[in-house]
């Protein structure tokens, strides 16, 4: 008697929880509605399915249990029943499999006006690419990933020349305007996901994945990684601005094609105390420092800006005192950063943890990045600064 309660007030409980919860989806803000319906008929089917099947557990339960002077009947089988159980059963699983279905089918097939965004994750950051002027996007190799082309765009590909390069956490996109997203990993399993607009699609090493949009909404949208990428997974985040075709087009104006980007790596870096802080840190450039950072996910964990992620902020890093967790401690100068970097599980600074991969660099990629980290500023004292 008693569990045919308990199974009763769990299922008024579940009812109640689900209309009386505050935890409900964020506001659309694309043109996806037909996913809230198709989630909505599941939860509409699962909820008629978990409602019969308790309660009419909890009867029988109450109906058949031990009395005195009442024997069980023995009936080892029954086809009527069994006919309409599996009947109930198929029309419930197509009920649910169906509108996904054609839903999904959908979402892979974008209309022929869609413009083109590509984004591509790495451990943890974002970084996208827009067609230039030819409205074709180059190809793209991981052999061809460097520094200076965070993305391994093709430099012998005309249609790549013009290519718009994001690299950072916050992409623009035009209102009313149907988008097409091609994704791409650079080294494992991540997920793109705006949750207001809808939007996911695993992006796999060695494929392209893609689907479609339509922003509906004006305002900023948070990009998450929905798959476990690693320890810095939680920190993998960027923003969607959706704005006015004007405004997105006066902002897509402004960002650096791949042409850009290899003219100004060709440049030759300044002479130290010409006015530039290209020679700091013994002699390697901050522009290639900064370009290095992106490319190899440093930005991911250390912030530029004094906050805290994985790892600690590079402001103020340079200069200050670092201590172990033996206890020793250390300044920071180019020679503390060179083997924090070329060797980062010798020696763990008190406060972070050992998980900072070892990562192939050059002599030359290690001085820019030192000359980039001396750049965003000098600190003093014995804080934890130092990330692994």
């Amino acid at each position: 008697m008693a569990i045919a309660v308990v199974l009763v007030i769990m299922v008024v409980a579940s009812v109640l929880f689900h209309f009386l919860s505050p935890w409900w989806l964020t506001p659309l803000a694309s043109n996806w509605k037909q996913m809230d319906d198709t989630l909505l008929i599941t939860l509409a089917i699962t909820g008629v399915f978990f409602i019969v099947i308790n309660l009419l557990l909890g009867y029988i339960v109450w109906r058949f249990r031990h009395r005195e002077g009442h024997r069980a009947d023995y009936e080892p089988e029954n086809k009527r029943l069994e006919h309409w159980l599996i009947g109930l059963s198929a029309i419930g699983i197509m009920a649910l499999l169906a509108p996904g279905l054609i839903v999904y089918a959908d979402y892979v097939r974008p209309p022929r006006e869609a413009m083109v965004l590509e984004v591509v994750g790495q451990q943890w950051q974002w970084a996208f690419r827009f067609p230039g002027q030819g409205g074709e996007l180059g190809t793209s190799d991981a052999r061809f990933v460097s520094g200076t082309n965070p993305l391994g765009l093709n430099p012998d590909d005309a249609n790549g020349q013009d290519d718009v390069i994001v690299v950072g956490p916050e992409v623009h996109l035009p209102l009313n305007r149907p988008v097409k997203v091609l994704l791409r990993s650079k080294d494992v399993l991540h997920d793109f996901y705006v949750p207001p607009i809808r939007a996911r699609m695993n992006m796999v090493p060695g494929m392209v994945t893609s689907f479609w949009f339509t922003p509906t909404q004006v305002g900023r949208f948070d990009i998450l990684c929905a798959q476990l990428c690693g320890v810095g997974h939680y920190n993998m985040r960027g923003h969607v601005v959706v704005e006015e075709p004007a405004a997105f087009d006066a902002w897509l104006a402004r960002q650096q094609t791949f042409a850009m980007m290899q003219a100004k790596a060709a440049q030759p870096a300044a002479a130290p105390g010409a006015g530039s802080t290209a020679g700091a840190g013994a002699g390697g450039s901050v522009e290639q420092g900064r370009s290095l950072a992106q490319s190899k996910g440093c930005v991911a964990c250390h912030s530029v800006d004094g906050t805290q992620g994985v790892g600690p902020s590079w402001k103020g890093l340079f200069g200050s005192t670092q201590t172990f967790v033996d206890g020793s401690s250390a300044a920071v100068d180019d020679a503390f950063l060179k083997k924090e970097i070329q060797d980062p599980q010798a020696r763990v600074v008190k406060g972070f943890g050992p998980v900072m991969p070892k990562v192939p660099v050059t002599d030359e990629e290690v001085a820019a990045l030192s000359a980039y980290i001396h750049s965003l500023g000098q600190g003093a004292g014995a804080a934890p600064q130092a990330g692994k």
